[in-house]
């Protein structure tokens, strides 16, 4: 238990910025390396749902502008992808949101 009272308490005082105490940086070992992993993922996440995003708002404009290579369906089908990427990027907010005020609440 105090190992993972310690791990928190580490990763807390990380995302905080603040210096970790001594028995915290032990308990954390290497967990404090994948950060960089894991925030490039995100990123990668976020910026795949903003091409989706993008890439259907351009073929709804060449919709709208009458061009004749772009069917309904294409337009429907883009905007409905990008749609289900938002909804999923947006649960996994919430979730991440939840988690982290779940780590904040245990430690006060």
């Amino acid at each position: 238990m105090q190992g993972v009272l310690a791990q928190m308490r580490a990763l807390a005082a990380q995302a905080a910025a603040q210096p970790v105490p001594g028995n915290a940086a032990a308990a954390l070992g290497s967990a404090a390396q994948p950060q960089d992993g894991f925030a490039a993922s995100l990123k990668s996440a976020i910026d795949g749902v903003n091409t989706q995003m993008q890439q259907a708002d351009a073929l709804q404009q060449h919709f709208v502008s009458g061009a004749s290579s772009v069917s309904l369906s294409d337009v429907m089908l883009a905007t409905q992808k990008a749609s289900l990427s938002f909804q999923a990027a947006l649960q996994v907010r919430n979730k991440l949101v939840s988690a982290y005020q779940d780590i904040m609440n245990i430690q006060a």
